[in-house]
């Protein structure tokens, strides 16, 4: 009885999977052309007023109460279903980085040194898509469909604003009775995996993302008399080469972190002893508990090692996103529906996390959701080989939309509780 069950649910999913796959095409040339005019004008950080406006203007003639964020150019589009019930959220990220754009593609970014080098314009296309093909079956909707259409995910912390400023606060159905938000998902393209495959993990997916910055202060000279100084640049060496000790003898090796150091700044000449020298880097991990801890060993590591020489050290820690986690069931729910859309073979769980971060660790650290990752790369170009995420050379193929479409769709009505015949 067990098995019959859990075969009926499978062939239910995958009936709503590929039911929705097969009503993407009339919708794909549109979610083409919103896609090439964000990539075409990409904008950074939290206010976004062009992306705002276009992401506005695909969604004029549907059915959703919007609203427009004041603190950011967030937007929250709910879409009422025709029956009471539960709210999914969905999001999508807008903005771009601040880079250069070397594609040659057709439709490459006209702002100089702007590129929308991580999809975020993809991942807006798709949502805008999404609530498309959702509002035309409105009146099946048992509950609703919040689409988060986020800026300043790229350390701008977008996710954390919307939050701030009451996305979770969705009001009462017309007849005074609550919709309480199930769960949260949000996709992510990436080339590191070819386009039509889906991965995802329970638990933490991605690492939180912190950066530091050490200043060793000392006394400066005549180059010729360092022994009459307090020279900081061999210190600011010692203690770099120290802080990848600290990783490998301080922190478990099942608990992973990445310590790197990115910059060292010092000196003005060649016959000048400097009074400073300044590092600066970042600290990522899958744990808080690691996270805390590399917090405390690098100011332990960087003041001892300044003290030794008669220095001193000050160490600064900016905190930036937490360890994105994925809750088990949304997680395992999210696969489950992708094994149906895209085949069991595409379907990989990830063994372990990935080190970037996301800001929609914030969402998911108050509510059950999952992020998904989907495929992207190039027809032809081996994914080990591709111009990766946040390279000015990296190209995603479009028809990757097409699973991403039907894939957020899919969460939604799935969570909803929507079979389709």
């Amino acid at each position: 009885m067990a098995h019959n069950q859990q075969t009926s649910a499978a062939r239910e999913v995958h009936g709503t999977a590929k039911e929705l796959a097969a009503h993407v095409d009339d919708l794909y040339d549109g979610a083409v052309a919103l896609r090439r005019r964000l990539h075409e004008w990409p904008e950074v950080g939290n206010h976004l007023p062009n992306t705002r406006d276009a992401v506005l203007a695909s969604l004029e003639d549907l059915p959703l109460d919007i609203t427009l964020h004041q603190t950011t150019s967030g937007i929250a589009a709910l879409l009422t279903g025709g029956k009471p019930g539960p709210t999914v959220m969905l999001r999508g990220d807008m903005d771009a980085l601040p880079m250069p754009e070397d594609t040659g593609l057709d439709f490459s970014s006209r702002t100089e040194n702007i590129m929308h080098a991580c999809g975020h314009d993809t991942h807006t296309s798709m949502l805008a898509t999404t609530a498309r093909l959702l509002a035309e079956r409105k009146d099946q909707l048992p509950g609703r469909v919040l689409f988060m259409f986020q800026p300043g995910e790229e350390g701008h912390h977008g996710a954390k604003f919307m939050l701030e400023e009451g996305l979770l606060d969705v009001p009462l159905l017309a007849d005074g009775s609550a919709s309480p938000i199930a769960a949260a998902y949000a996709l992510h393209i990436t080339t590191a995996i070819p386009a039509g495959w889906v991965t995802a993990k329970a638990g933490p997916i991605m690492a939180s993302s912190d950066t530091f910055e050490i200043v060793v202060n000392g006394k400066g000279g005549h180059a010729s008399e360092p022994f009459r100084t307090h020279d900081p640049v061999p210190v600011a060496c010692e203690i770099v080469q120290a802080l990848q000790m600290m990783v490998t003898r301080r922190i478990p090796v099942f608990d992973p972190t990445v310590v790197t150091v990115t910059q060292i700044h010092t000196g003005t000449t060649s016959n000048v002893i400097p009074e400073t020298a300044y590092i600066n880097g970042t600290i990522r991990a899958v744990s808080e508990s690691t996270r805390t801890k590399v917090h405390e060993h690098l100011q332990r590591v960087a003041e001892g090692i300044a003290a030794a020489h008669d220095m001193s050290a000050d160490v600064s820690v900016k905190i930036g996103y937490p360890v994105t986690v994925n809750d088990g069931p949304s997680a395992d729910f999210g696969m489950e529906i992708a094994d149906a859309l895209v085949g069991a073979e595409k379907s990989v769980r990830l063994p372990n996390p990935v080190m970037g971060a996301e800001d929609f660790s914030y969402v998911l650290n108050q509510l059950p959701g999952a992020m998904i990752f989907i495929g992207g790369t190039p027809d032809g170009v081996n994914p080990a080989s591709a111009a990766p995420n946040h390279s000015n050379r990296v190209m995603f193929d479009e028809r990757a939309m097409k699973t991403g479409i039907s894939l957020y769709a899919s969460l939604a009505l799935r969570t909803l509780g929507v079979r389709l015949s």
